[in-house]
């Protein structure tokens, strides 16, 4: 299964690469990986929305299963993410997960998507937001495996 983590915009601040990385790390040992970052529209509005959704959709294969996250979205515990990617899996399917830019996803990117995620009811930055999925991400596989990273 490969994992890729599409997200518009970059990281200036350096704050979150430290944990991005690490994570990134743990799960390449045991899936291929892929962190993308696609650069912010120069245009404003929903025009940004349309043209990030456009580049989005057109980095995705007919293998990937999309996650689109988005403070609208469900929300799930870790299990049950957990077992949400263990279908996938055993599915033969690819995952992508799509973090937009400052304008959100368009409606293109949501109507695409096997799960629209919300991480959180609270507003995340951008950057923080692909920190806690990575970890997430990576704690719903060590709970299929039945590791103990995982404390129930």
């Amino acid at each position: 299964m490969k994992l890729t983590f599409l997200s518009v915009g970059r990281d200036r601040s350096g704050l979150f690469q430290p944990g991005v990385d690490e994570y990134a790390q743990r799960l390449a040992r045991t899936h291929k990986l892929a962190l993308v970052e696609l650069p912010e529209s120069r245009a404003s509005g929903e025009a940004a929305k349309e043209d990030e959704g456009a580049r989005v959709l057109a980095k995705l294969s007919a293998r990937d299963a999309l996650v689109a996250l988005d403070e609208r979205g469900k929300a799930l515990s870790s299990v049950q993410l957990s077992q949400w990617l263990g279908r996938q899996q055993d599915s033969g399917r690819d995952v992508a997960f799509v973090i937009g830019g400052d304008e959100g996803l368009s409606e293109a990117v949501r109507a695409k998507a096997a799960l629209v995620l919300s991480l959180s009811a609270l507003t995340l930055p951008h950057r923080l937001a692909r920190l806690v999925l990575l970890e997430q991400v990576y704690r719903a596989f060590s709970i299929l495996r039945g590791e103990p990273y995982h404390k129930v």
